[in-house]
């Protein structure tokens, strides 16, 4: 089949306009599927373009809480992540709740990351990624789940491996979705065979290693194709740094990767920084494709200056009479006054299940 780029604007204008193209109804049937009517909108949400709490706004004035329904849900797991990344921390880089079962080994999977695992589907969908910055989420799934309850490799290195190529990169709700496909955030492991990857992706490819009934898969040894391992060493290039001009008499705005929202502040005269710590990436590597796209996406904020460095390596930034910033769980060590997050639902404190922090989600929309 011939591999679909999927094509992300960076113009702030044009992503607002994709905001009033969300079809709830059909995301409601079809979001399962991989042409289903997903909204795309995650690149956009992942780096701070837009916000959740705008988003859920926009689709309420057009849609009913019962018609938007399963997008709000999906919506919620996305906060529900970035919460649990705050009460959490750097725990959601290491096995949360339980320990992953049947771990053969802390490494890549050769044919999954070179897109020659043999199922046609999964492969177009790693060929995509690669292409697009951008994969289905239940493709996202597919992948988690062969790599580590069939390949039963570990979870993190190939967390990392997908987080590098993601253009809607978010550590919370990558590393997350990957420790709940692995068993490690949820009370049981993530299955899927031929059978569903067919109905999904609308294929009809037949005698592949999963291509059996869901009591048989849990039982699997490891097949041959996905026996050979790999590791790569992820890096991120950043650009040369460049001279900045600051003005010390206005107040100092500071956006990184995950905040770019073009509204922020921005009736006040300052100097908007965005800011590219080599601490945060090496952490965190991201591909160039993705280091583009966030610089694209920098280019909507009126009079940004890009600074390569740590926070405190900001020519004069004592001089500065305030200093201000969106709180964020990756950013807590910048000075000055944070943001306080804006979140979808007001709720008090993290549930300790998804569940239940939904409950409290529909009780306060239904209660508006």
């Amino acid at each position: 089949s011939i591999l679909h780029v999927i094509h992300f604007t960076v113009k702030y204008n044009e992503i607002l306009a994709l905001l009033d193209q969300v079809d709830v109804i059909n995301y409601g049937i079809s979001r399962n599927y991989f042409n289903g009517a997903v909204s795309r909108l995650s690149p956009y949400l992942s780096r701070g373009v837009i916000t959740l709490p705008q988003l859920k706004k926009r689709i309420l004035e057009r849609f009913t809480f019962e018609e938007s329904y399963r997008y709000i849900f999906e919506l919620a797991w996305r906060e529900y992540f970035q919460r649990v990344w705050w009460k959490y921390q750097d725990e959601i880089l290491k096995d949360l709740k339980n320990q992953q079962e049947k771990v053969d080994h802390h490494q890549l999977i050769k044919n999954v990351v070179e897109a020659t695992t043999g199922i046609q589907a999964i492969d177009q969908q790693v060929e995509q990624l690669y292409e697009s910055g951008y994969i289905h989420n239940h493709a996202r799934m597919y992948i988690a789940s062969i790599t580590c309850n069939v390949g039963q490799a570990h979870w993190q290195a190939p967390s990392q491996w997908m987080y590098y190529h993601l253009l809607d990169g978010d550590v919370a709700s990558n590393a997350l979705s990957w420790q709940w496909v692995a068993g490690t955030f949820s009370s049981k492991k993530y299955y899927c065979n031929q059978e569903n990857i067919n109905t999904y992706s609308q294929s009809e490819q037949l005698s592949t290693f999963i291509d059996m009934k869901y009591e048989n898969l849990a039982m699997l040894t490891i097949p041959k194709s996905l026996r050979e391992t790999t590791s790569l060493n992820f890096t991120t290039l950043l650009l040369s740094p460049k001279e900045i001009q600051l003005d010390y008499s206005s107040p100092l705005l500071i956006y990184n990767s995950y905040h770019l929202d073009p509204k922020w502040k921005k009736e006040i005269s300052a100097n908007r920084i965005l800011l590219l710590e080599p601490s945060h990436f090496k952490k965190y590597p991201i591909s160039e494709k993705v280091m583009k796209f966030i610089l694209h996406l920098a280019e909507n904020i009126m009079g940004i200056q890009i600074f390569i460095g740590e926070v405190n390596e900001i020519p004069g930034i004592e001089k500065f009479l305030s200093i201000h910033s969106k709180a964020h769980p990756a950013f807590q060590h910048y000075p000055g006054q944070q943001d306080e997050v804006e979140w979808m639902f007001p709720v008090a404190e993290l549930k300790n299940s998804f569940t239940s922090f939904w409950k409290s989600c529909e009780k306060s929309i239904t209660s508006l």
